[in-house]
């Protein structure tokens, strides 16, 4: 019974911790969200209130509409992050499951390579990545960024997929080969679903930093019909003059596809984040 107890004191513990967390971090994006409905002189005489009859505005919307292609941006953007993220979460898992499945020599070393990544920040091969694509003809294309972000995303995926495979019964497994399911049958079917939870966390890490880059579609893909929705917003940055209004309304409408992601794998996350905790 105090087992018990404790176990629910914690997991009520670390859901309030993750929902003050989250009102924190979603208070700039509500102020992002009121300001884009302002004028400018709104925005800079008092930034935190509400949109009203003098202040409200759609100059900032009626802009990002009329200059450049921000359906093209935002459809860009969507391919590359939800390309991305399926080859993490696929190739992250496969690899989490070999590890973590099959012993081998050099297992330990092959698990610390593979998490190596997480140490070493992909930027600082920026140079040798841009030769690499280059030498391909993949500049100026989507597959180069899918492929970056793929590599960028693995090392984090498959550290923390890894752990939650071990914790797979090996009953279910040996029952599943008794039964005569082949090893891809036993990991789609029934490792995947076990590890569900910890899927939604690594795409939630993964989904932040691939949708709000601007370091590789600024060197990788900086044509037009290439450009991503970060890359393209910079378009209302100039050097001595900012339309904030068009910047603004750029950035709510670039944070909504990312808000419903978010909504989506909350529940999983919470899940992955407290499962640990709750054992």
């Amino acid at each position: 019974m105090n087992k018990a107890r404790r176990n629910w004191g914690t997991t009520i513990a670390a859901h309030g911790v993750l929902i003050a967390y989250t009102i924190i971090a979603l208070f700039p994006v509500f102020v992002i969200l009121i300001n884009s409905f302002k004028s400018r002189k709104a925005i800079f005489r008092e930034p935190l209130a509400l949109p009203d009859a003098d202040s409200f505005s759609l100059i900032g919307y009626q802009t990002v509409l009329k200059q450049g292609d921000f359906f093209l941006y935002f459809q860009n953007s969507m391919i590359v992050t939800v390309v991305s993220l399926t080859l993490i979460l696929l190739f992250g898992a496969m690899a989490a499951f070999a590890l973590a499945e099959y012993r081998f020599k050099g297992n330990t070393l092959m698990g610390l390579y593979l998490a190596l990544g997480i140490m070493i920040p992909i930027r600082i091969g920026t140079v040798a990545i841009l030769e690499m694509m280059v030498s391909t003809g993949l500049v100026n294309t989507l597959t180069a960024l899918i492929l970056v972000y793929t590599a960028q995303g693995l090392p984090l995926a498959i550290f923390i997929l890894s752990e939650f495979m071990k914790g797979v019964s090996d009953d279910l497994k040996n029952a599943g080969r008794i039964d005569g399911l082949s090893e891809y049958k036993i990991f789609f079917r029934l490792v995947l679903p076990l590890v569900r939870p910890a899927m939604a966390t690594v795409a939630v890490f993964n989904m932040i930093p691939i949708w709000n880059d601007l370091w590789f579609p600024l060197i990788l893909a900086p044509a037009e019909e290439v450009k991503t929705l970060t890359l393209g917003s910079q378009v209302f940055i100039g050097q001595f003059v900012t339309d904030w209004n068009a910047v603004l309304s750029a950035l709510s409408m670039a944070i909504l596809p990312v808000l419903i992601l978010y909504v989506i794998f909350s529940r999983q996350l919470i899940r992955g984040i407290t499962s640990g905790a709750v054992k």
